[in-house]
């Protein structure tokens, strides 16, 4: 079997039940609604034998500046034979101009350099059932009025704008906020995800602030089974470990500008703490 005798289409809902069954080939935790959050704010691609869904990708504008590329994934029976380069291309011909990121694994990684893609972090993923930890009074629930500072902070934290994904988070997430003399000035969220819940963004001015929502959100789900991805510069394994949640895996973060405007830079008086696990 060839990739050329394969079809490349635009995703569509129909074809989602197909991409959940690719994820779960390759371990990945997914559930339906995890895929449709995804695709309702990206431009997806999937490669089809015989109407069989064989691999996919997704490409999720930021605004006209950025974009993230996820969601890729290659049936274990085609790898090897150019598609997953095939997919790539695709997805940074939407992206046009737009600066791209994504998290590789150690297998992705070559074929990503190869594009022009180059390493700029390191993910950890912590997960596990939370343990029983104090809310901090500081921290509060988010109010229905909030969205609009959630998303000048996330903006500032990432230097462009993620308001369609915060859109759709503050339909399905909890969040939590830091408010200095009524004036919103962190925030995190808490959501389903895969086999239990995820907390991701968490948008902080520094890491003790970070802690404070992330623990507000553990000690209202004690007892349940949480992820949470850091960047491994916030240095937070060792206390996320002591909440519950051991260090399973990670991935490299990776970015490619194509670009000839002047990107935005994140504030810096604010500390992005954790990624967003908020698509794949």
């Amino acid at each position: 079997m060839t990739t050329q005798q394969i079809i490349l289409e635009e995703m569509t809902p129909g074809h989602l039940e197909g991409a959940v069954e690719l994820s779960r080939q390759v371990k990945w935790p997914h559930r339906r609604e995890d895929w449709e959050l995804a695709h309702s704010i990206s431009r997806g691609i999937v490669a089809l034998e015989e109407e069989r869904v064989v691999a996919t990708i997704m490409m999720t504008p930021y605004g006209d500046k950025a974009a993230a590329i996820n969601m890729v994934i290659v049936d274990a029976a085609m790898r090897g034979r150019g598609l997953g380069r095939k997919m790539m291309e695709e997805a940074l011909a939407k992206a046009g101009e737009r600066t791209c990121c994504l998290t590789a694994t150690q297998e992705g990684l070559p074929l990503y350099e190869k594009l022009g893609f180059v390493t700029t972090g390191e993910i950890v993923q912590h997960q596990g059932e939370a343990l029983a930890v104090s809310a901090p009074a500081r921290v509060s629930w988010a109010e229905s009025g909030d969205l609009a500072r959630l998303e000048v902070l996330d903006r500032e934290a990432f230097g462009h704008d993620r308001s369609a994904l915060m859109k759709r988070l503050f339909e399905r997430a909890k969040f939590a906020v830091i408010r200095d003399e009524g004036d919103t000035q962190a925030f995190s969220a808490i959501r389903p995800f895969g086999r239990g819940l995820v907390i991701g963004p968490v948008v902080a001015r520094n890491g003790a602030e970070a802690k404070a929502l992330i623990d507000f959100l553990l000690a209202h789900h004690q007892g349940k089974f949480v992820r949470v991805d850091t960047d491994v510069s916030t240095d937070l394994a060792e206390w996320l470990t002591g909440r519950g949640l051991a260090h399973v895996g990670g991935g490299i973060t990776m970015r490619r500008s194509m670009a000839t405007h002047k990107e935005s830079k994140p504030a810096h008086h604010r500390t992005y703490a954790l990624v967003s696990q908020a698509l794949g």
